[in-house]
């Protein structure tokens, strides 16, 4: 199958022979119910001009010229469409998104196939035979191709392309991004300029783009969403976690800050500004409050109910935590323990009174040494009259104390 840089550059005759040019480019786009768009045009470099020939003209691409069906003054006019893309001037040394192998990759060379009389792009080379084939060593690029066949080579309906030089357009509609685990995503990310990762988060739904923020530090998290509309961060603080939330709004300027509470609604808005009311590296500053408290008077089977009906949006729900009309905390147990009781039995009789929590003042070393040392998924977070405030969650207690170098290695706790 042919690559693009071997046909980048041979000559261009039309039907009886006389030379019109040079092959400058390949124009390709997307067909209905294909995954690999066909080339529709090619680029024609002449003295007077680019001229760009509709395919249907082109009586053989692989030969050593390229011989067009009619004389250069009976070729067709062909006029570039929205969705059309330059092989070499939009794809070739651009950074493209793995999606199979979830990351970021420099396209080296653009491998075409022939499937009845139309060529499609088949494959993206990001390996080292694509750049030997570019400077002219085609015979190493073999060798090395046959070596290892595989290793630099992905499937075009694989990728995700990014343009550099106009708002982000895939393929598809995002749709492999959103198949993406967010911690994928915001991996991706990272490996992005600034403006590249800003079109690419632009692309999200408002959810997808809450998770992976989530899985960046809070400094990123502000970079990434400094030129987005005030409307749009709105929604996705919204969607983020109360404690994931109320990081990202300290490390934005305190003006912004304000304005985006304002226009968030109401209940988040509150649990927000409770949040940031405390010191960043107490417990109160790093609690969330998304948490099930639930009263001692109803039965396991009346708690299973409650909480199908009222705990749908939390992330995880490893404890329940039982406590009076004034949220007072009495005791706790974990859904495990919930599943398995028996559904008439009450909450009051099968709860643990006694229980490892924090203060609100409370440091978040001291937080994360409590999680280690009684092995805790979560930890509650009360007030000198034993009121619930929030949880730390073990994967927000490390997140918090371990450098960034430790944490890429760890496993995420919860997802």
């Amino acid at each position: 199958m042919p690559f693009v840089s071997n046909l980048i550059g041979r000559p261009v005759t039309d039907v009886d022979g006389a030379r019109v040019g040079r092959l400058d480019d390949l124009i390709a786009t997307p067909k209905p119910a294909v995954p690999h768009p066909e080339v529709v045009a090619i680029v024609v470099e002449r003295k007077r001009g680019r001229l760009i020939v509709p395919f249907s003209s082109v009586a053989v691409l692989v030969a050593p010229a390229i011989s067009l069906w009619c004389r250069l003054e009976d070729v067709p006019a062909y006029i570039p469409g929205d969705q059309d893309l330059y092989l070499v001037r939009d794809v070739l040394d651009k950074q493209i998104i793995d999606t199979n192998g979830v990351r970021v990759v420099r396209v080296n060379d653009l491998e075409l196939a022939r499937v009845n009389h139309h060529f499609l792009v088949a494959n993206v080379d990001f390996g080292g035979a694509g750049l030997l084939r570019r400077i002219g060593l085609d015979r190493l690029a073999k060798l090395l191709g046959r070596s290892s066949p595989a290793g630099g080579m992905v499937s075009w309906h694989e990728v995700e392309l990014l343009r550099g030089d106009q708002p982000i357009r895939l393929k598809v509609p995002g749709d492999k991004l959103a198949e993406l685990h967010p911690a994928d995503l915001a991996e991706i990310i990272s490996d992005l300029s600034q403006e590249e990762s800003s079109k690419l988060l632009a692309s999200l739904d408002v959810k997808t783009l809450a998770d992976t923020l989530e899985e960046v530090e809070p400094e990123f998290q502000a970079s990434l969403v400094r030129s987005m509309p005030d409307e749009k961060v709105a929604d996705v603080l919204e969607e983020m976690a109360p404690d994931e939330a109320a990081d990202l709004l300290a490390e934005l300027p305190q003006e912004r800050s304000q304005e985006l509470l304002e226009l968030m609604e109401g209940e988040e808005a509150a649990d927000v500004r409770r949040l940031l009311a405390f010191p960043e590296e107490s417990a109160g500053g790093i609690m969330t409050t998304d948490y099930v408290s639930i009263r001692p008077e109803l039965t396991v089977e009346a708690a299973m109910a409650y909480l199908r009906q009222n705990a749908a949006e939390l992330e995880s729900i490893d404890y329940l935590y039982v406590t009076d009309a004034d949220e007072r905390m009495l005791g706790v147990l974990s859904l495990h323990e919930l599943v398995l009781a028996n559904p008439t039995q009450g909450l009051r009789d099968i709860m643990h009174r006694r229980y490892v929590s924090v203060q609100l003042q409370e440091s978040q070393n001291e937080v994360a040494h409590l999680i280690a040392k009684y092995d805790l998924r979560a930890i509650p977070v009360l007030d000198g009259q034993k009121r619930l405030h929030g949880i730390v969650t073990a994967d927000d207690a490390l997140d918090k104390i371990l450098p960034t170098r430790w944490k890429k290695r760890l496993p995420r706790l919860y997802h």
